[in-house]
């Protein structure tokens, strides 16, 4: 199986699970780290993630895994917080986070930079605007490789 469709059939199955509580799946992936592949389930709800919640889900998503039977090698799960400091995947993600300090990455550079830190001031349907020192630059969506929080002085 393609590593594309086991991402979607574990994103169904660990929906599945979730459904029934607060938690939100945030993300999955499935990597290589060295010689061994990891499965790694990001979960997070209202509040934050306790040990007990990863815990609980990890055993449910594990016995429905095997179930499934899914993925044919070996592999290591992990199911974690995604921590405050993750990339944005949603619009909720860039909406919480107005007025906080983010890194935004970029695809390539823009007015000579590959990255920007600053303050995120809006976000719209196309782009956002971050206030950088003196500087408000407006940064279109396509151009972002990467954005997230950044807990630190600015």
């Amino acid at each position: 199986m393609s590593k594309k469709n086991i991402i979607s059939s574990v994103r169904k199955i660990t929906e599945e699970i979730l459904k029934s509580t607060e938690i939100e799946l945030i993300d999955i992936e499935y990597v290589k780290e060295g010689p061994f592949k990891y499965l790694k389930i990001y979960i997070d709800k209202p509040g934050g993630i306790t040990v007990d919640d990863t815990a609980d889900i990890s055993r449910a998503l594990n016995k429905k895994l095997d179930e499934a039977d899914l993925i044919d090698e070996q592999y290591f799960l992990e199911v974690s917080s995604p921590g405050i400091e993750r990339p944005f995947k949603k619009e909720a993600d860039y909406m919480t986070n107005i007025g906080n300090v983010v890194e935004a990455r970029f695809y390539k550079p823009i007015d000579g930079k590959k990255s920007v830190k600053g303050i995120l001031k809006e976000k719209n349907e196309n782009n956002i605007v971050i206030e950088s020192g003196e500087n408000i630059i407006t940064i279109e969506l396509n151009d972002l490789a990467k954005i997230n929080r950044v807990i630190e002085d600015f």
